[in-house]
This record gives C-alpha cells, sequence and structure tokens, in this order.
C-alpha cells in the first residue's frame, strides 16, 4: 500500500526533466514520471498527471497546470471586479470536476477563500450564487476540512434565504454533503445550526422535484454516518433520533417515496436513508403505520429487475424487522418471498446477497415461525447458494449467511434439524444448539 507523499512540484520536475534532459515525448515523459514513483511505493491520488500548459503566449516558460490558470484568472476577475468572474467560475468548476487531484492542488492555492468570497458577494443574485456555489461544491468533493465557521454560516443564510428556490436548494444540499462526509465536526455544526429543519421542510416543499428530494434525501443520510476515524464518538445516532423525533422525518421521507413510485435514483435514496433512521424500536414501527412497509413490499415485487434499488430496499427491511412485530408484518405480507426471489435474480451479484441473506437472519432471529416460511419459499437453499457463488466476499460468507442459517436451525424443529443440501458437493449439517 502507498504511503509516501510528494509535492506536484516534484512530480512536475521530473516530467519535465524527462522532457528536456532525455529528450521524450511529452506523453512518454509523463508516463516514466509516473511508473517512477509508483514504482517507489509514492501515492500518486494527490497529483495532477499531466503536462503542465504554457499560461500566456507572452511567456512561454511559465507553465502551470490548467486548473491554477482557471484559479489564477478568477482571482483577478475577482480583484478588478470584472464581468467575466461567472465565466472564470465555470471554467474553475470544470477543471476540479476532473479529479481529485485537480481539486486538492486548487486547494493549496487557495482557492477556497476565493471562491467562498464569490459567494458571499453573489448573495442577492440567485444566477451569480448558483454558479459561486456549484464552483463550492465542486471544489469541497473530498475536502470537507475547507469548510470553515464563516463557511458554515454562509450555507445555512443560503439555505434560508432560499427556501422557495429548488435549484439553489438542490446546490446547496450538495455542498452540506460534501462538507459532512467523512467529517463529524462539520455535521455537528451545521446540525446546531439549524440545517436538519431545512433539509426536511425542503423535501416537503419541493417534493415534485426529484432532484431536490434525492440531494435533501443524501444530505440527511450522511448526517447519520459515523465515517470519521478522526473522532472516537459521533452524533450519529443521535441525530438520526432527531431527524425522526423533532422533524418528522420518517413521515417525510414516506411521503416523498410515494410521491415518485417510477423514479429509481429517488426511492434508491430515500429507502437508504430510512434503513439509516430505524434506529429504535418504536421508529421501526413508524414506518409501517405510515405505510413504508407496504409501499417497499410493492415496490419490491415491481422492481425486481432493478439491481441498485432491490439492493436498497431489502436494506430498509433488514432495518425495519428490527422489530419483533415488524418481522411478522414483513412476512405476513409476503416479504420472505420476495427476498428469495430477489437474491436468485440477481444471485451475481455480492450486495444483494449480503443484504438479502442479512433481511432473512432478522427474520428469523427469534420467530419460529418466519423461519418455517423461510426455510419453504427457499430461502436456505438461497443464502447457501450465495454462499456458493461468493467465495471470497466476507460479507456473504460470515456473517448474513451463516447466521441465517443458524437461526433457521435453532427455530425450525425442537429437535435437531439436517438439511441435506448439496454445498460444494457435501451435506452441510446445522443443529441446534
Amino acid at each position: 500500500m502507498a504511503t509516501r507523499r510528494i509535492t506536484q512540484e516534484t512530480f512536475d520536475a521530473v516530467v519535465r526533466e524527462n522532457t528536456e534532459e532525455f529528450d521524450m515525448e511529452e506523453s512518454e515523459a509523463l508516463k516514466e514520471a509516473i511508473e517512477q514513483f509508483e514504482s517507489q511505493g509514492v501515492d500518486l491520488s494527490y497529483i495532477v498527471k499531466a503536462v503542465p500548459k504554457v499560461c500566456s503566449e507572452e511567456n512561454t516558460e511559465d507553465q502551470t497546470h490548467k486548473v491554477l490558470q482557471a484559479l489564477e484568472s478568477l482571482k483577478a476577475a475577482v480583484a478588478s471586479s470584472s464581468a467575466s468572474v461567472l465565466e472564470d467560475l465555470r471554467v474553475f468548476t470544470q477543471q476540479c470536476s476532473l479529479g481529485f487531484a485537480q481539486r486538492y492542488l486548487a486547494a493549496q492555492k487557495e482557492a477556497y477563500p476565493t471562491i467562498l468570497a464569490c459567494c458571499q458577494r453573489a448573495a442577492g443574485e440567485k444566477e451569480a450564487l448558483s454558479v459561486a456555489l456549484a464552483a463550492l461544491s465542486a471544489l469541497t468533493d473530498g475536502q470537507p476540512d475547507l469548510l470553515d465557521v464563516e463557511g458554515r454560516e454562509f450555507l445555512i443564510g443560503a439555505l434560508t434565504a432560499h427556501q422557495t428556490d429548488a435549484a439553489l436548494s438542490c446546490v446547496c444540499f450538495r455542498v452540506v454533503r460534501h462538507c459532512c462526509l467523512k467529517h463529524e465536526n462539520n455535521r455537528q455544526g451545521l446540525v446546531k445550526s439549524g440545517v436538519l429543519p431545512l433539509l426536511t421542510a425542503s423535501i416537503t416543499r419541493h417534493i415534485e422535484h426529484p432532484e431536490v428530494v434525492r440531494e435533501a434525501c443524501v444530505a440527511l443520510r450522511v448526517m447519520t454516518f459515523d465515517d470519521d476515524v478522526r473522532v472516537p464518538f459521533g452524533h450519529a445516532h443521535e441525530h438520526a433520533k432527531m431527524i425522526a423525533l423533532e422533524h418528522n422525518g420518517l413521515k417525510v421521507i414516506v411521503e416523498a417515496a410515494k410521491a415518485h413510485p417510477e423514479n429509481t435514483a429517488v426511492l434508491s435514496e430515500l429507502c437508504a436513508t430510512l434503513s439509516r433512521l430505524a434506529v429504535r424500536n418504536e421508529f421501526c414501527q413508524d414506518i409501517v403505520d405510515l405505510g413504508g412497509l407496504t409501499f417497499m413490499i410493492t415496490l419490491l415485487a415491481d422492481s425486481l429487475d432493478r439491481q441498485e434499488l432491490v439492493k436498497q430496499v431489502l436494506s430498509a427491511l433488514k432495518a425495519i424487522a428490527g422489530n419483533d412485530d415488524v418481522k411478522d408484518s414483513i412476512v405476513n405480507g409476503g416479504g420472505a418471498e420476495l427476498i428469495v426471489m430477489a437474491m436468485n435474480r440477481h444471485m451475481a451479484n455480492a450486495q444483494v446477497c449480503e443484504q438479502g441473506c442479512a433481511a432473512l437472519c432478522v427474520l428469523a432471529l427469534r420467530k419460529p415461525n418466519n423461519c418455517k416460511v423461510i426455510m419453504e419459499c427457499g430461502g436456505a437453499l438461497a443464502a447457501l447458494q450465495a454462499m456458493k457463488t461468493h467465495p471470497a466476499e466476507v460479507s456473504v460468507q460470515v456473517k448474513p449467511s451463516v447466521r441465517c442459517l443458524a437461526c433457521i436451525s435453532r427455530c425450525v424443529y425442537s429437535k435437531r434439524l439436517t438439511l441435506h443440501l448439496r454445498f460444494m458437493h457435501k451435506p452441510i449439517e446445522l443443529q441446534e444448539q
């Protein structure tokens, strides 16, 4: 695993040396530099792997990367209050969208203060603000550390002032998402500043706009993550409870799902968010009472061919099945049969198999009658076939599949249970423990 790091200047110097001293073509010099550093275990994910270009015709020796050229042009336009600021922002956004290395290099050259200043200047002009926020979104993608207190206050202010504007809200939500991924302090800071009611209210207000619903939903889900390794204890659980209890998040999401029955992208995000919010027994029952379970069962039945959506629905069913009463509701509604059908339909997909086995495992836990239903509809066979199909996938082999079979073996009969199934050409025997 690569752990060594170099600067962009070092990399560019080697490329230049290859072209000037070894008379290589630019493409060959670049390839040689990449191979040289990678062979030494250098991490090049932060490096723009391109040959610097000439900045101007007047000075052919002045070379730099296009993203830095765009940044310098933007800084000059801002300093002179030029009318080209918007166009420069668009060019900069385009360059940042090329890859993380471009964004990282721009951030090293003080791009964040410049972009934030553009956002603040454009606060009263919707078109200019939208362009500036798009640049901020592109720059912070993968770099949440860039956001400071001033930037956080600006985001909350922009969301509050433009709540009725769907397009602007959508861009703001994207910035919030980028700044909160793998950054617990930003999450907590934005939650304390009031971002949660702004997100849930926007879903209800713009429920007919699928892109706004999806972006707001993703931002809500990110607030429930615990993915910042720098923080020993996050507030993921607390944030999920706040969304559900204080901001009526469960009802908001279920209603949004019903409003977009044919939009796979939106439904996938909504189901993924529901699974993150089902952190308490009563929340699982609330989702059922709101009609969420009926909707998910129908959705799974109608969407068996849509792999990504199937995976997210299975994840949501697994989450709400943490409630024992909901387990029975899922099985009585035909959920076990549909889960097995989904697994058999997408057996080649390890993630679908993992979520399917995990859902069956939760349904079987402490429920002998459910285990019988799972056995009768081929759940044990599907779990074993998933293990056979994905022998190298630990996520399929160890936890969901084995636990699923173990739950069935303990609950189906009061006596010893022997499954005469062939797995790896050998019979498998599971005993009650």
